[in-house]
């Protein structure tokens, strides 16, 4: 857990500032900044499609009396895509392009999957009620 927080907190910045660097040097400062904004513009738009169209499952599955076990899936995917999106970076972006494309969310969801059936069985996730 402190390795994967150090990894966050300090290793993925200085990542992106090194990315956003080289690709200033590349296409130039305002093309780098004008990539940012428009990638930020289009993870907003892919969060509010793709939240809107997950809700309406979820709803639907709850009416019908069932859990929507798959589609919370989808919508913590869809939520972290959205966060990842609004932190400036070209790192960043990628993963957040890929939880919130439906083509690419499968094959995450299938290792999403297998990470936390994983760690249920070694109980090293926690569920708490209040």
């Amino acid at each position: 857990m402190l390795i994967t927080l150090f990894t966050i907190i300090i290793v993925v910045p200085i990542l992106e500032i090194y990315v956003l660097i080289s690709a200033g040097k590349i296409i130039g400062l305002w093309p780098t900044m004008g990539l940012i904004v428009l990638t930020g513009i289009a993870g907003t738009y892919l969060l509010r499609t793709q939240g809107a169209d997950i809700l309406v499952k979820i709803t639907a599955a709850l009416n019908q009396g069932e859990l929507p076990k798959e589609d919370l899936i989808d919508a913590a995917m869809i939520f972290c895509g959205g966060i990842t999106l609004l932190t400036p970076g070209f790192c960043t972006d990628i993963l957040g392009f890929a939880l919130l494309l439906p083509v690419t969310r499968p094959w995450l969801k299938v290792w999403i999957k297998r990470y936390l059936t994983r760690h249920i069985r070694t109980q090293n996730v926690y569920i708490y009620k209040e």
